[in-house]
């Protein structure tokens, strides 16, 4: 599976933003999608997790009530939809694939890596 994330940018605090992520290979529907994020100068973390059916979703509490992570199976792609950002949400954000399943937010369960996208919230 290779992964394309995409949608990331400027905006100022209290704005908006949606993530995409677009995965090549017929096998996308199997795999549970992550979100995760770096922010300048800190370790990788978890973001966000949707399960391969799109039916259960977990998320880190740094951004709950604010962010919705969906996926549309048909067009191989999963989103983070982001609202209400903060200058802290600022990283380059990264999607990964799970082909174990549970809606993990621990890296190491993740197979396959998108290259990751800046986003950028100002004060």
């Amino acid at each position: 599976v290779q992964l394309q994330a995409s949608g990331g940018g400027l905006v100022q605090a209290g704005g908006s933003l949606r993530l995409s992520c677009a995965a090549s290979g017929r096998t996308f529907s199997s795999y549970d999608m992550g979100w995760f994020r770096q922010p300048p100068g800190k370790e990788r973390e978890f973001v966000a997790v949707i399960s391969w059916s799109g039916g259960f979703t977990d998320y880190a509490d740094s951004v709950k009530g604010r962010f919705t992570i969906s996926r549309d199976n048909a067009k191989n792609t999963v989103y983070l939809q982001m609202n209400s950002l903060k200058p802290e949400d600022t990283a380059v954000y990264y999607c990964a694939a799970d082909n174990a399943g549970g809606l993990q937010s621990r890296q190491q369960w993740y197979d396959y890596w998108g290259q990751g996208t800046l986003v950028t919230v100002s004060s």
